[in-house]
């Protein structure tokens, strides 16, 4: 199967050109897939029926499914189960906060970055989505007509998979696509190379980084990148670009109790961070099976918090959403994978 979706104008030229239709067949195809949302070939009715045969006949196709479930939280949230690759489930969650709807999205079926705080990470790796994959997440569920933001924060590392990603965030931001501004598109990263080059420099996405911990073997503890891609290189990336206007830089920092919460760490990552127009997003951790870390109480958090603010650095603490459908920061993983951790860590 060809897959339509995530195609630019270009390539769509190319397609219609083969199904014997004029050049402008390809603007019109460009309209029906991101503007008119189509979700089959024979919805593009302006395009000849023959051409669509042909189409279908040749293996083509739009690229949409529907989720496999839905997964509704208390507090509004959303999480929606979407088949994957390698027969590993992926994940999307919505979000929605007063006048902002947040989808946050997944870039790959399980990741390879191995966090040990992360149950997409302790699920290993199955494949990379393509462009059409992601898209899908955006187009097929039921409040994709009011979404407002897009988070790259969900299964995967975005720059692991930085193709598709670039291939996606083209779609969204371009005028044939879906038109939005890139200052509503965050991707959260690693800071893998050369992919995190790469996003750097093709868009002007808003960058999230996480870093969990402001020393080094602590955070190789945690996360096993911190040998190939370390913190402080990854830092010194970002002083090279201008986050002093309207592209935002943060900080992602799950906090553990006894391990990355007290004060030294605190300006220790007040130091680390320093020169940089940035946020450190404070987020509570959420237990998985399998790790032994416990979350920060909320009293050590606005400590935390304050102390930084102090230090000037803004800092925040992210509300955390969903925790009753598994669907907060580090719990997602696919049904399967999610339910094969958890018989695992109940025969341990």
């Amino acid at each position: 199967m060809v897959k339509l979706a995530g195609m630019n104008p270009e390539e769509l030229g190319a397609v219609a050109a083969a199904a014997g239709l004029r050049p402008f067949a390809a603007r019109q195809m460009a309209s029906w897939l991101y503007t008119k949302r189509v979700k089959d070939i024979d919805g593009m009715t302006d395009l000849p029926k023959k051409a669509r045969q042909w189409l279908k006949d040749n293996g083509y196709a739009i690229g949409r499914h529907e989720p496999i479930m839905a997964s509704r939280s208390a507090d509004g949230t959303v999480k929606y189960l979407f088949e994957g690759v390698a027969g590993r489930d992926i994940e999307a969650v919505y979000i929605p906060d007063h006048d902002r709807a947040t989808l946050c999205v997944s870039s790959q079926a399980g990741c390879r970055m191995g966090c040990r705080f992360c149950m997409t990470g302790r699920g290993g790796w199955q494949g990379n989505l393509d462009a059409a994959d992601i898209l899908n997440q955006i187009l097929s569920i039921p409040e994709s007509e009011t979404l407002t933001n897009i988070v790259f924060m969900g299964m995967g590392e975005p720059t692991d998979n930085i193709d598709a990603v670039l291939r996606a965030v083209e779609v969204l931001t371009a005028k044939w696509g879906f038109a939005w501004s890139p200052k509503r598109i965050t991707v959260s990263s690693i800071g893998k190379q050369p992919g995190f080059g790469m996003l750097l420099d093709r868009t002007q996405v808003h960058i999230a980084v996480s870093l969990h911990t402001p020393y080094s073997t602590e955070r190789l503890s945690l996360m096993p990148v911190e040998k190939a891609f370390p913190a402080r290189q990854v830092i010194e990336t970002l002083k090279k670009y201008d986050f002093a206007h309207q592209r935002r830089l943060s900080f992602e920092y799950t906090m553990f109790d006894g391990l990355n919460d007290d004060d030294a760490h605190a300006d220790a990552l007040s130091r680390l961070v320093r020169g940089l127009p940035c946020r450190v997003n404070l987020i509570r951790f959420h237990r998985i099976p399998g790790f032994e870390g416990k979350p920060s109480s909320q009293e050590r958090m606005e400590h935390f918090r304050d102390r930084l603010n102090d230090n000037g650095v803004t800092a925040t603490i992210r509300a955390s959403r969903g925790e009753d459908i598994m669907a907060a920061c580090g719990m997602l993983a696919g049904a399967k994978a999610q339910q094969n951790m958890k018989e695992e860590n109940e025969q341990s």
